[in-house]
């Protein structure tokens, strides 16, 4: 166990950079839309934020499932300290409970304002590729994390089981919001096991009843289940507005600055002004 806390970043790390770059790669082959942005500023801003995000988990250890888990498994806290299940029954359990808690969290950051306030960064970017998957306020990020500790603890997931649902619930997020264009007939069987990026990508759209569905991240079944499934945008993929409506401005890219302060901004004219002050050289064509 000691050894997993110490090597849980590099865990974590590779198959998270593996799957980003390969999203990355497959998504300027076969692209699904064309971008309106300019894409290598703003993946690098999104990738910014990860960094900051990252930072923000390194300074307040608090705030790790990983070690909630730890001290549960030690202590033998929580549901599942209480049995002794095979491995992979343990691990199928947590992946799927954990899951569920993202959804109605995800939920939850749709329908009450105060979380709304930081939740709409990710919804602010006009494009969506996989980089977007990685785009989270801070400040968002630690309320996530607090969530999953208490669940953790609550659960009795083990550290290896929460290590593992933590590369799932990552390498999805980049698949899901990647700009891939995948065959329709492989899309339609994928979305029954998976979030598919044209089954998410409506949930960006900038139509409200269109965003208020589709709010899972890896298992696609809570939509269904819960009636907030939606199968495709009112038209089509092509045509998909993405973003805010009250940010329509899809030609200047968000800096990092701007988006960490965008829950304090009122109202779009804000937004704009920083986008002006951070625009220090002529405007790109989209890449």
């Amino acid at each position: 166990m000691d050894s997993l806390l110490q090597n849980q970043t590099i865990l974590r790390l590779v198959p998270f950079l593996s799957i980003l770059a390969i999203m990355m790669v497959v998504e300027t082959l076969f692209p699904r839309r064309h971008r309106t942005e300019n894409r290598a500023q703003r993946s690098l801003n999104n990738l910014l934020l990860t960094v900051v995000n990252s930072l923000v988990i390194k300074v307040l250890p608090i705030l790790s499932a990983v070690l909630a888990a730890s001290f549960a498994s030690r202590y033998h806290w929580g549901l599942l300290n209480q049995f002794s299940l095979p491995v992979w029954i343990e691990y199928g359990v947590v992946i799927v409970l954990m899951d569920l808690l993202i959804y109605w969290q995800h939920v939850a950051s749709h329908h009450i304002p105060a979380l709304w306030q930081f939740h709409q960064v990710h919804h602010a970017d006009h494009d969506l590729d996989a980089t977007s998957g990685l785009r989270f306020h801070p400040v968002e990020i630690g309320f996530s994390m607090g969530l999953k500790c208490i669940a953790v603890i609550l659960l009795g997931a083990s550290p290896e089981s929460v290590v593992l649902f933590e590369i799932v619930l990552n390498g999805c997020a980049v698949f899901n919001h990647s700009n891939v264009k995948l065959p329709l007939w492989f899309d339609r069987v994928l979305r029954l096991v998976v979030v598919t990026p044209d089954m998410h990508r409506v949930h960006h759209s900038v139509e409200q009843d269109e965003t208020n569905s589709n709010y899972g991240f890896n298992i696609p079944w809570w939509d269904r289940m819960f009636g907030s499934y939606r199968s495709q945008p009112r038209g089509d993929h092509h045509n998909l507005k993405l973003g805010l409506p009250e940010h329509p401005n899809s030609e200047q890219t968000i800096p990092l600055f701007a988006m960490l302060a965008m829950p304090w901004l009122r109202g779009p004219k804000s937004v704009e002004n920083l986008q002006s002050e951070g625009e220090s050289q002529p405007k790109n064509e989209a890449a």
